[in-house]
């Protein structure tokens, strides 16, 4: 009998040691935010705070989201799952009409809880950090009951292991830091018009970087005071690729790639596969993300789960292709997929007889040069990279050699050269492949009413009078 109490007592004394290693997880998610760091080589930005996280922890630089705008891409990796799998591929759909997740898939929070982790979605931090949380979700479904326990920060001390999330504005449009880019100095792509507008847009987008890293500082600040450096693991990353005319809401690198920072604490065991200071390309998506920090906490990936654990002794096998898809965004109905291994990405439109530039009330308010493009175009002055933004139609298929042209402005699709008409063939079954068995719901179309009503299936309420917060995209 003693030897049976000391067997146990030493089997409960272990798994209570167990659970005290079980790590917090702390997910900063910047909006509308590509890789624009000094850390990964951006240029007029000051982020010395989340340079500071990447030299001592992971920094990946092949960090995609599945989606190119906020709704679509969250509803993915809250889930694991991809939008299009799970009928939430619609920009802001589902608010009105009960829609509800499939059997078998739930949010992250729900699944933490599940395993006796405290949740939060941080919107309170105490008075000394200066702001407050944004609290999104954002999500094209019915949110559960009970999404998070808490939406304060000070809550996070006294209940322990946590996973949370703490969501900042500033690098949505409508940009308000305070200057600090030379808009002279400022890098622009060359499917942009290198005019003053382009520049001073640019500027200011850098600018609400450097907010951001100024406010990710306060934070840090936070959990040294409350002692949570040492166990809790910190995850930086974007909820897609940056607010500009050719990121937002399309399917180029620059509409899908996100930074994402992980810093691995001191005092509980770094998972294999976490090298501190380490660069690292592999390719990630965010629904990665999810089954990851899931196994972090000690949870089985769920069954159907899409998203793939890349670190710790449940590691998957690399991803080889990523995917991403853009539906309607507003009223703007377009349906593009897109896959990209190592060196290639590949395109699908099936709405080619649409414009680029497709009449949006959201990018025609909030991006100057969304209308500086036209107005260039209308006066024939755009350079044959920036034409292409202002052609009547879209192509069918794009193909872009990522290695050889970053930027994204030769189509290889057409190209006859051995190796391209190789990719292109290859991705495009790759693609085909991914729609079929992932079940891709974008090729059932919205009812036209719905579109049109920018996915309403009621009748919006009255405008309240006076002046009221504008809905961001």
């Amino acid at each position: 009998m003693i030897r049976f109490l000391l067997v146990f007592s030493l089997c409960l004394a272990a798994t209570l040691r167990a659970e005290e290693k079980r790590p917090n997880i702390l997910w900063l998610i910047a909006e509308d935010f590509g890789p624009h760091l000094g850390c990964y080589g951006a240029k007029e930005v000051s982020s010395p705070v989340l340079d500071a996280l990447a030299a001592k922890g992971m920094r990946f630089t092949r960090y995609y989201t599945t989606a190119p705008v906020c709704s679509a891409s969250r509803s993915a990796f809250n889930t694991g799952m991809y939008q299009t799998t799970i009928g939430a591929h619609n920009h802001r759909s589902h608010r009105d009409d009960g829609f509800t997740l499939p059997a078998g898939v739930k949010v992250i929070s729900e699944r933490m809880r599940e395993a006796g982790y405290f949740t939060a979605n941080v919107k309170d931090l105490p008075p000394e950090a200066g702001f407050k949380g944004t609290g999104k979700t954002d999500w094209n479904f019915q949110e559960p009951s009970r999404s998070f326990d808490s939406s304060k920060w000070d809550d996070l001390k006294q209940h322990q292991p946590f996973y949370a999330q703490l969501n900042f504005s500033e690098t949505h449009r409508t940009f308000r830091a305070p200057p600090h880019a030379d808009p002279a100095k400022v890098e622009i792509p060359p499917y942009y018009p290198d005019h003053e507008v382009t520049r001073k847009d640019m500027a200011e987008y850098l600018d609400s970087a450097t907010e951001l890293d100024r406010k990710i500082g306060k934070v840090m600040e936070l959990l040294h005071r409350d002692g949570l450096m040492e166990n809790t693991v910190i995850c930086f990353l974007g909820d897609h690729g940056a607010a500009h005319v050719r990121a937002k809401q399309f399917c180029y690198e620059e509409g899908l790639i996100t930074p994402l920072i992980l810093s691995w604490p001191p005092g509980i065991p770094a998972p294999a596969g976490y090298v501190a200071g380490k660069v690292s390309d592999q390719l990630l998506m965010s629904i990665d993300l999810t089954a990851t920090s899931l196994a972090w906490a000690g949870i089985p990936k769920p069954k159907g789960m899409q998203g793939r654990v890349f670190m710790g002794t449940n590691a998957e096998p690399p991803r080889e292709y990523v995917f991403g898809a853009r539906d309607r965004c507003d009223m703007t109905v377009f349906r593009l997929r897109t896959v990209a291994d190592a060196r290639y990405r590949y395109i699908r439109n099936f709405t080619p007889d649409r414009p680029f530039l497709q009449h949006n009330a959201y990018k025609e308010k909030q991006y100057p040069v969304w209308n500086l493009i036209k107005e260039i175009a209308a006066q024939g002055k755009l350079t044959p990279a920036q034409a292409v933004l202002a052609a009547p139609t879209m192509p069918e298929e794009e193909l872009y050699d990522l290695q050889e042209d970053p930027h994204e402005i030769h189509n290889l699709a057409k190209s006859n050269i051995p190796e391209h008409r190789a990719a292109r063939e290859r991705l495009s079954s790759v693609l085909s492949e991914w729609i079929e068995r992932t079940n891709d719901q974008g090729r059932i179309p919205e009812p036209e009413e719905v579109a049109k009503n920018e996915g309403r299936t009621k009748e919006a309420p009255p405008a309240k009078q006076g002046k009221g917060k504008k809905k961001k995209a």
